[in-house]
């Protein structure tokens, strides 16, 4: 046997969607119904398991055995439910996912939505959602089903002969995956980077359950004493209620077609006294970060860590990491300055003292939410991160001479960048330094071709600019940097000709070209980013665009159009991705057990340094010759923004 296709189909009381799979398989109640198969690609079977049936023999040592490649859709799911089953740790080693294999081909992320794009002959049967929630989770208790809570076979043999088939039909769908996309193979270093993820997502990262069950504690009298002060106020039965808030705040002359946080905090302050502490009560209200402490508390398992944090290739336009059950990669900065201390007054559940000591509680618990992440008992977290690595990577492929001398000499790009765009010394908190924000501000919003609206969007007008300063910044970071602006529309027009001529280019070391319908572009550490289907066609200006098919801001799949500086966008974050993989693989003996964007966090005892984890982090691949790079850390006793 040198292969095992596998699809289950399990039962837990936990919501999978909240919980998280680790979570989900610990249950007490946890099964496996159905076990579909496929040896070395032959015939599908499925071992129905809730009605006695066993795994036959040769299939059971081959779960475990290292030499035989076991694949499955999202096969951390059956990887992590089958180790739970067998009560052993089953490694991700000899496991292979045709999920992260269709993401790396620019595929949609499920089963049913790749067999639609796919068009394949046997795709997932769409019934398959209706018996899933009939059978594998808690029903509601009723007359007719006789009070019971579980759906079992012998309660519709009709549904469960058609679960049966469904799962069958799945086995069959990913297989069809995997011949289909048999030319486009996954690099075997893309893999171990699967591999090395899903260790990571193994370990999980502890959670401190007493800080985070006092948290939700205090948020939960917090919330209840203002909405006491809302009802007292307004007089509202439910003050939570647009309408009913809208009318109480119209019949006082402040009319508004929202309150949502951007008009609430727009409207504070142009409003009469009794409605703004009105709005102000809302606006703490408003504080949904604070969830993250219900979420953690949802999905942490029995011995305290959090696990499944990570979706490798989860945004398969760039082939970085998406965020899943509490998020870490958007969770509140903290700018507190006794953070310690709010945090152990929280822990201590002394709740008097966080009302006397902080006027605005659901921010102060905001801010504390990635103090929840401790490490275990004797050892401390290091934390480390790349300094302006896309700034890094952009100026490296553009070969934009004066930024790689500010990167060489350990300069502050932004201080460097206002300096060049107004020919003036600028200095952090020194001499002109009130033009390091309008550099940073320009740094952030232009590298990909945005001007006026991207400003617009980075917050430049609530950091001060005016209006009229906007065009000027947009046309004085463009001259300063006039490799980059070449960049963009070299890779433009590359991309063009390879549409339409379908023939080879290459610029700066990246590779551009044609095969079976796809346009590749081939990175420098040898993986490819895909884009489906393209062709040219008009943008809303009239002129030539690039098209492609692809999942959308609507998480639909359709075509999207892109542009030299959008593609480059993709380029450089995709470089900075395999940066952190690569940083991530140096580091893969340090017990990585959380990563965030562009950091990584390692719970390690005193035999390592900061030092050295920040020089293996800071040094460069082979494959990006000429690049520097430089890593920042510290070391903490929990999780926090230094």
């Amino acid at each position: 046997m040198r292969t095992l296709e596998i699809d289950i189909e399990t039962y837990s009381s936990v919501n999978l969607s909240k919980g998280g799979v680790y979570r989900y398989a610990e249950s007490e109640d946890f099964e496996i119904l159905l076990f579909g198969y496929s040896v070395d690609g032959g015939e599908v079977r499925v071992v129905d398991m809730a009605c006695g049936e066993k795994v036959p023999e040769d299939v059971m040592k081959a779960i475990t055995d290292d030499s035989v490649t076991k694949w499955a859709f999202n096969s951390q799911f059956e990887r992590v439910c089958l180790s739970r089953w067998l009560g052993v740790d089953l490694k991700p080693d000899s496991w292979k996912c045709s999920m992260v294999w269709s993401a790396y081909l620019g595929l949609p992320l499920s089963l049913e939505g790749v067999g639609a794009v796919l068009g394949l002959e046997k795709q997932k049967l769409t019934e398959g959602k209706s018996l899933i929630r009939y059978f594998c989770s808690p029903c509601k208790p009723t007359k007719a089903n006789g009070g019971r809570t579980r759906n079992l076979p012998e309660h519709d043999m009709q549904k469960w002969e058609n679960f049966k088939a469904y799962n069958i039909r799945d086995v069959e769908t990913e297989m069809q995956i995997q011949e289909r996309l048999a030319r486009y193979t996954v690099p075997e270093t893309v893999w171990d980077e699967y591999h090395l993820d899903q260790e990571i997502n193994d370990r999980g990262i502890l959670v401190d359950m007493d800080f985070v069950k006092r948290a939700i504690e205090t948020e939960r009298i917090t919330r209840d004493a203002i909405m006491e002060r809302l009802r007292a106020l307004t007089g509202l039965e439910n003050p939570n209620s647009v309408i009913q808030m809208r009318e109480w705040l119209s019949d006082r002359g402040v009319e508004t077609d929202s309150l949502d946080k951007k008009t609430v905090a727009a409207l504070i302050g142009t409003v009469p006294e009794d409605a703004e502490e009105v709005l102000r009560c809302r606006q703490k209200l408003s504080k949904s970060s604070v969830k993250k402490y219900a979420a953690m508390e949802n999905a942490v398992c029995s011995d305290g860590r959090l696990r499944g944090c990570f979706m490798f290739y989860g945004a398969n336009r760039t082939g970085r990491f998406a965020g899943r059950l509490v998020q870490l990669q958007n969770l509140p900065q903290n700018h507190m300055a006794d953070l310690a201390e709010a945090r152990s007054i929280v822990r201590a559940g002394n709740t008097e003292a966080v009302e006397l000591l902080y006027d605005d509680i659901p921010d102060t618990l905001s801010q504390l939410i990635r103090t929840s992440f401790i490490p275990a008992y004797g050892k401390k977290f290091y934390v480390a991160d790349f300094s302006a690595i896309e700034a890094r990577v952009i100026a490296w492929l553009a070969g934009e001479g004066w930024r790689l001398d500010v990167f060489e000499k350990g300069g502050d790009i932004y201080c460097a960048s206002a300096s060049q765009m107004f020919k003036v010394p600028v200095e952090k908190h020194g001499v002109n330094g009130h033009l390091r924000q309008k550099g940073k501000i320009a740094e952030l919003a232009l590298g990909y071709g945005g001007s006026v609206g991207a400003l617009k969007a980075m917050g430049a007008i609530d950091m001060g600019l005016d209006e009229s300063e906007l065009q000027p910044l947009v046309d004085a970071w463009r001259t300063t940097n006039p490799k980059i602006v070449k960049l963009w529309w070299e890779v433009d027009a590359a991309v063009k000709r390879v549409v339409k001529d379908k023939t080879p280019q290459s610029v700066r070391g990246i590779r551009f070209f044609y095969a079976g319908g796809m346009l590749f572009i081939g990175l420098p550490s040898g993986r490819n980013l895909t884009y489906i289907k393209p062709r040219m066609g008009e943008n809303v200006f009239g002129g030539e665009s690039v098209t492609y098919e692809g999942v959308g801001a609507t998480k639909k799949w359709e075509r999207l159009e892109s542009y030299g500086p959008k593609f480059v966008e993709n380029i450089v974050q995709a470089i900075a991705r395999d940066i952190l993989m690569h940083a991530m693989g140096s580091l893969k003996e340090c017990s990585i057990v959380a990563h965030v964007h562009d950091e990584i966090i390692i719970e390690a005892g005193p035999e390592v340094t900061l030092e050295e984890i920040c020089e293996k982090m800071g040094s460069t691949p082979a494959w990006a010759k000429g690049l520097k790079l430089r890593a920042d850390g510290y070391v903490c006793d929990f999780y926090k923004k230094d």
